[in-house]
């Protein structure tokens, strides 16, 4: 469905197409702005909920933007105290701090013609980082409006599309991520899946299943390490082109199969592996799945069918990190119940620290939980019937 923006510009009434990959409502109220705007009235425009359609310099909306981001941080003496209680506490008001400052933030909005060009002063070519987000463009199909937030993605996941992610358990080799798709940046749990010992039944077997393939990233290490057939899938088309692009570079896909399907292919292996999204939360947008699970909902799907997709002798892996736990949010207790209820037993454990920057930051609202997160790889079997 299209959701068309008016504003009105040199007394005339004007409209063009909203975009949002975050899932951004379009701004109600517009008001057109250019270098003449100061950063202290263009912050309170924003928080207010007046969109900016920018008609000025590109490299001055830029500096605009971070300047309405420092408003946004600087400390404030808040008009009532919060009660924080616990960890669980500090995480929600630190969402709601997050989700606050994306929608101020995307009230600076562009034009673009129906070809992705922006008719901007210092305006950069954006045609491609656009193009590989929205599709193909044509000027035929009329301007549309995005926030400049999102541009800056757009353009940041381009960069790193082309540059790519070295992999250290792929012997240095790159990984591509595409817009929207998880970027294989934390390598603690790309080395637990390549050093944890391959089940014994892949013998007369090589055959691994990869759930929730992503970049294609696990499913390049399981092949890596000798397993002659991996069937990969994902339920969002846009990582399945990703992971087909990457595995075409490793020169991987006559041993990895990609299907678009949700959770278990067809059929049963001596290997299934998963990395569910870490945190049992809602997303607050589209481009928050690859880290939110909902009620844990993949997590526990993915247990729920382990033992109907093991063929005798086989093995699940689980790559799961405790922040959950340190944020109060599903305690260990949980996750051995729910183990324990889908006819699994745990086999072993391989754990590691995260070695991220978030961990370092004590400035980080969250520190006191990522300080304490392990990153785990749980080796599950199907419980031998008593």
């Amino acid at each position: 469905m299209t959701t068309l923006v008016h504003w009105t510009e040199a007394g005339e009434t004007c409209s063009a197409r909203w975009r949002s990959e975050s899932g951004a409502p379009a701004p109600k109220r517009v008001q057109i702005a250019d270098d003449t705007l100061s950063a202290d009235a263009a912050f309170r425009l924003t928080s207010e909920g007046t969109a900016l359609l920018w008609r000025g310099d590109f490299q001055n909306a830029r500096q605009l933007l971070q300047a309405i981001g420092r408003r946004i941080d600087k400390p404030r003496k808040p008009k009532k105290t919060p009660v924080v209680s616990s960890p669980l506490d500090v995480f929600n008001l630190h969402r709601q701090a997050q989700s606050q400052r994306a929608r101020t933030l995307s009230m600076l909005v562009l034009q673009f013609d129906g070809a992705h060009h922006l008719a901007l002063r210092r305006a950069p070519q954006v045609m491609l980082a656009c193009g590989e987000v929205y599709g193909a463009g044509d000027a035929a199909q009329g301007s549309y409006l995005a926030s400049m937030r999102e541009l800056l993605g757009l353009i940041s996941a381009h960069e790193w599309r082309k540059k790519g992610v070295a992999i250290a358990a792929l012997d240095g080799a790159q990984i591509h991520p595409h817009y929207g798709v998880f970027s294989p940046l934390r390598g603690e749990y790309l080395a637990l899946v390549a050093k944890a010992p391959l089940p014994s039944a892949l013998k007369s077997d090589s055959t691994a299943f990869d759930i929730g393939t992503g970049t294609g990233v696990l499913a390049a290490i399981l092949a890596q390490r000798g397993v002659q057939r991996v069937l990969a899938t994902d339920q969002d088309p846009r990582a399945l082109v990703c992971a087909r692009e990457n595995l075409q570079r490793l020169g991987l896909t006559g041993r990895v199969e990609l299907y678009e399907v949700n959770m278990f292919p067809d059929g049963r292996a001596p290997l299934i592996v998963c990395n569910p999204p870490w945190v049992p939360a809602r997303p607050s947008s589209p481009m928050e799945h690859a880290v939110y699970d909902p009620d844990s909902r993949m997590l526990r799907g993915f247990l729920n069918g382990l033992a109907d997709h093991l063929t005798p002798g086989g093995e699940g892996w689980l790559i799961l990190s405790d922040l959950a736990e340190h944020l109060g949010m599903r305690p260990r207790t949980d996750l051995l119940a729910w183990v324990e209820a889908a006819g699994l037993q745990v086999l072993s454990r391989m754990d590691t620290r995260p070695e991220h920057p978030k961990v370092r930051d004590a400035t980080d609202a969250l520190h006191a939980a990522r300080a304490a997160e392990i990153t785990s790889l749980w080796r599950l079997g199907v419980r031998d019937a008593a």
